[in-house]
């Protein structure tokens, strides 16, 4: 899952990336309004973490943009604030979430989870497609009650898939979601097309059926159909 993080405080920025990179994570980070409006308006998240307070502007901008222009992005507001009007002001304007400074990590971990759950799989904490059965939180794929051993990438690839179920994505968007915004630089993505190859044998050799559509000239599409 890819996140972004605005936070002008830039020990906290250092800790809460390295934090959320080892929970498995993929973090992009910014510490100003100029540049979060720059990463949003060029690309997509799965979840924005956002401070109010940044030395040019406020960060409630930030959310105006993502609610205009991808409303589907989660957003958790972090902030040295502890004002009730700031948390109204934020939520009215379509944060999810709000955490008032300092916080636990873990908690904070916590509702990256919950957010992402109830945005891309409906808020269960097992994702099901068919026969196809995830448990995030261990990372375990199986595939008609049996076990499918799949490298980070990869699950990371699958979940991204089920998540944009019976929808179009490109390689690039691929690539951005797992590698990070510097993608769209790549002269090729054939690194994609091994990674969605590696994924169809493992899940197809467990009797999975083949969802992974290519839509050529374009990208492809996860879909029962």
């Amino acid at each position: 899952m890819k996140i972004l993080i605005i936070e002008d405080e830039q020990q906290l920025l250092e800790t809460m990336v390295e934090y959320l990179e080892n929970e498995g994570y993929l973090c992009e980070a910014v510490e100003s309004l100029n540049d979060a409006e720059m990463k949003v308006d060029l690309y997509n998240y799965d979840c924005v973490i956002v401070d109010i307070t940044l030395p040019d502007g406020s960060g409630l901008d930030v959310i105006r943009e993502l609610k205009d222009s991808k409303p589907g992005t989660g957003i958790i507001i972090v902030s040295a604030k502890n004002s009730l009007d700031d948390k109204i002001h934020g939520l009215d304007l379509g944060a999810d979430d709000y955490m008032t400074k300092p916080f636990h990590l873990s908690e904070l971990n916590a509702r990256i989870k919950s957010l992402i759950r109830r945005k891309n799989f409906d808020g269960t904490n097992n994702i099901i497609f068919n026969e196809i059965e995830i448990e995030p939180e261990n990372r375990q794929v199986t595939v008609c009650n049996k076990t499918v051993v799949l490298t980070k990438k990869e699950l990371d690839l699958l979940m991204y898939f089920i998540s944009n179920k019976e929808r179009v994505v490109t390689r690039e968007a691929i690539a951005e979601h797992l590698w990070g915004d510097n993608m769209d630089l790549a002269d090729n993505f054939d690194f994609v097309y091994t990674h969605i190859k590696n994924l169809r044998k493992k899940l197809m050799n467990k009797g999975s059926e083949d969802y992974i559509q290519t839509i050529y000239g374009i990208g492809y599409k996860f879909s029962a159909k």
